[in-house]
């Protein structure tokens, strides 16, 4: 017997708004009565080489889905990235030429298969269609939608009642973002909260266009990263990507708060909301300890992307490195020469991306030479072998000849 309320809850977790569910509940109970699939939808625009733990959340719900039906429809947009999503920009977006898409485009085919089910996904280019359309079917296109219409975006207000420029082309981007439902005809639409706009496009298209369905849309929260506070991304450098090193992937997650770590439970793990719920009650009670409940997370997400070994190692040598405060089993290597400046070897070493940083990190007492607290900015090396350490998680070895 097929417990449809515990499927339902497992997809409802961690959403932050689902339009149409009622939708995707029959398409999961008609797969299980007749075993026909449905069709789940996902663009990504290759912007970016790599994906983070934040583009993972949808791609995690995805593989839910295709466990209960689903065929998974991921679509580069190799087309529309050449115009860039608008979304939550306060200027028009740089054009980014074939070759970087193409490049980028091709992480993406590589990364998605370490969450997605191949034999259950498409793998779709938007260029496809939309080369095709030519002027009379973007004209067509671009009559199924007001300029007022458009304008209600809170982005586009912003910027139109400041007087910040939006080019035309920015218009267009949600209508062939929606003309995409169209074509792949999809039953459902899913992307964060920041896409809203674009997912109900697919929508309103589907019916201008005679579809002869509506997609649902399935929202999820944006993951906020490593700090704490903003969204996880790459510019910010709180992130986590998924071709992070095993060590690094481990010892990354177990670095956020006990508060946020509910959260990356909710929107990251495969564990069912009850799971979730007792873990968190065993806190709470004290017959759990926060630090065992996140480094089960920590365990979980590096095995995801690197195996059940790789992630053991991980916190092994974790422990040995920050909890027994011994030195990491491998780490670069490095040579200069003698009476090379502190400052100037921590550059060297790839542990500061600055001089100004590597002042900052000395003077806020994060340098380590030799397990030792180093605060002497005028520092300099004497012949031998050093390991430098900034903080609890970046070692470098420097050979000073």
């Amino acid at each position: 017997m097929v417990d449809f309320d515990a499927i339902f809850a497992d997809v409802k977790k961690g959403a932050a708004e689902i339009i149409g569910f009622e939708n995707i509940s029959n398409l999961i109970k008609r797969y299980y009565e007749t075993g026909k699939n449905f069709y789940v939808k996902i663009g990504m625009d290759p912007t970016a080489p790599d994906l983070h733990l934040g583009h993972t959340v949808v791609l995690n719900k995805m593989a839910l889905l295709q466990r209960h039906g689903a065929i998974v429809q991921f679509l580069i947009g190799d087309f529309t990235a050449r115009i860039g999503d608008p979304t939550g920009k306060s200027a028009t977006r740089k054009v980014l030429d074939s070759a970087t898409v193409a490049a980028n485009a091709q992480t993406y085919k590589e990364q998605v298969f370490k969450i997605l089910d191949e034999s259950k996904t498409q793998i779709l280019f938007n260029s496809e269609w939309l080369s095709k359309l030519g002027a009379e079917g973007i004209i067509a296109l671009t009559g199924t939608f007001s300029v007022a219409r458009m304008l209600e975006r809170d982005d586009f207000t912003k910027r139109f009642k400041s007087e910040t420029p939006i080019a035309i082309s920015e218009f267009l981007y949600p209508l062939l973002q929606g003309y995409d439902s169209v074509e792949l005809k999809c039953d459902v639409e899913m992307g964060g909260t920041d896409q809203k706009f674009n997912l109900l496009m697919g929508r309103h298209l589907q019916r201008v266009y005679n579809v002869g369905k509506e997609q649902s849309v399935f929202m999820m929260p944006l993951l906020v990263g490593l700090d704490g506070v903003n969204k996880m991304s790459k510019s910010l450098g709180n992130y986590i990507g998924v071709t992070d090193a095993a060590n690094d992937m481990f010892a990354k997650t177990l670095s956020i708060s006990d508060s946020l770590m509910w959260e990356w439970y909710n929107l990251l793990s495969d564990k069912s909301v009850s799971e979730i719920d007792a873990m968190k009650k065993a806190v709470e009670d004290g017959s759990l300890h926060p630090k065992i409940a996140k480094e089960n997370l920590a365990l979980e997400i590096t095995a995801r992307f690197h195996g059940v070994t790789a992630a053991e190692a991980a916190r092994t040598e974790f422990n040995a490195v920050h909890a027994k405060k011994e030195l990491p089993s491998e780490m670069k290597e490095f040579e200069a020469c003698e009476g090379i400046w502190i400052v100037d070897a921590l550059r060297k070493c790839e542990l500061c991306a600055s001089g100004s940083d590597a002042r900052r990190f000395i003077k806020s007492n994060a340098v380590s030479i030799n397990q030792q607290k180093i605060t002497d900015e005028q520092f300099k090396f004497e012949k031998g072998e050093y390991v430098l350490q900034v903080g609890k998680k970046s070692f470098a070895r420097l050979k000073v000849k």
